[in-house]
């Protein structure tokens, strides 16, 4: 039995516990200082933008393609999974598409050589005027500096939390152990130098911040204690702090902006930064436009996000941290994107703000987004980390990579 540790349950960390499950070798533990999706997950808005992402070649656009052709295929398995539990709910997932508005004739121009390159690849862009915009979703306003936009229907749009809980409950049910309110502090490690394996993961646990506790989760296997793969006094008494630390072979950290001094635990730097965002959810009495055709639209940098039932939400802002001060959500940021919404829709004037909401999005510092390979010097420590701007989108991919990677290793 080999036995595998995974650090983070966002999206990601989620979706890799659930990808492992299928493992008949494995016995997998999911480790939170939280709960599910209470990170960056919990503010996304889950647009998947990745047909109509400018990626094009290289590992950018194959990770986007692997996790497109997974995704469909990926909900439909989960809803069959968790469909006969009394608290399931179907997971909201947009396959409308994404109605991406161009503003700029240079745009449109990559729009085109875009669409010509997707179609080779399988995909269909279709490339649209101003007015074949504007018959499809009528509820655009004057937009006069609009030339143009490009329609994906191969894209998608789902709810990140309710996608989260899906995977950890379809994992629960396939075997695999979550334990939340456990903060890993430390690894024991053994080998030559640049060659060492994570042997054990020490822990503390007991206290869980930002974690709403009357989610609709099944219960997890009893959580870690003496005579068990742990060992401590760990959740004998819910609220107290104790120390344990639990054996492992393989290592799975996908802990995001928690990456960089779990890392630093082994001695390697993996400097992974945070980057704010808001967005609003907005309520009007109707959908707009056509009820039968609800994409997400997006253009400018903002998105549209229809959640039915007349229910936006919109976003987000992208806010870096300040030479001088504390990160913190800036006001005049959040209006300018609601404004620049407005001017896409104006019926969104009218809109009432329902909840407004803010997140720090990991970055990696000095490298590309996101980090998937192992710990430099630690062959067993898988990192699946620092997803930026593209968590929902990628989780999938990202998963199946560490699922090939720990076949690999078996």
């Amino acid at each position: 039995m080999t036995h595998i540790a995974i650090i983070g349950c966002g999206v990601v960390g989620a979706a890799i516990a659930y990808e492992l499950s299928q493992l008949p070798q494995a016995e997998i533990t999911v480790l939170d200082q939280n709960g599910p999706a209470t990170g960056a997950t919990s503010a996304s808005l889950g647009v998947l933008m990745g047909i109509i992402s400018q990626k094009v070649k290289g590992r950018a656009w194959q990770l986007r393609s692997t996790t497109m052709q997974r995704y469909d295929s990926l909900i439909a398995e989960l809803e069959a999974l968790i469909g006969s539990k009394a608290s399931a709910k179907p997971i909201p997932y947009n396959r409308h598409g994404i109605m991406m508005l161009c503003f700029s004739e240079e745009e449109m121009a990559k729009k085109r050589s875009l669409a010509d390159l997707r179609r080779t690849q399988g995909f269909n862009l279709e490339i649209l005027s101003p007015q074949e915009i504007r018959s499809h979703c009528p509820q655009l306003g004057d937009l006069p500096n609009l030339v143009g936009g490009v329609y994906s229907p191969d894209d998608r749009q789902v709810d990140p939390v309710a996608l989260t809980e899906a995977l950890v409950t379809a994992a629960k049910i396939r075997g695999v152990n979550f334990q939340f309110g456990v903060k890993v502090t430390d690894f024991a490690y053994e080998g030559p130098p640049n060659q060492q394996r994570v042997t054990q993961i020490r822990f503390v646990t007991g206290q869980m911040t930002g974690f709403d506790y009357q989610q609709p989760l099944p219960p997890s296997p009893p959580p870690l204690s003496k005579g068990g793969r742990g060992d401590g006094e760990a959740g004998e008494e819910p609220g107290v702090m104790a120390q344990g630390q639990m054996d492992v072979d393989l290592v799975v950290i996908a802990a995001g902006l928690g990456s960089t001094p779990l890392t630093a635990q082994c001695g390697r730097s993996v400097d992974i930064g945070p980057v704010l965002g808001q967005a609003l959810h907005l309520r009007l009495n109707q959908n707009l436009g056509n009820p039968d055709f609800q994409p997400v639209i997006t253009g400018d940098d903002v998105h549209i996000v229809p959640l039915g039932a007349g229910d936006y939400w919109v976003g987000a802002t992208v806010e870096w941290v300040p030479d001088a001060g504390e990160l913190v959500p800036q006001a005049e940021a959040l209006e300018a994107v609601r404004q620049r919404a407005i001017a896409f829709c104006p019926q969104l004037a009218d809109a009432v703000v329902v909840k407004q909401w803010s997140g720090l999005r990991p970055r990696p510092q000095g490298r590309s987004a996101p980090i998937i390979g192992p710990l430099s010097g630690y062959p067993n420590v898988m990192l699946a980390t620092g997803h930026y701007r593209n968590g929902i989108l990628l989780a999938p991919a990202t998963a199946l990579e560490v699922f090939h990677w720990v076949k690999i290793d078996n």
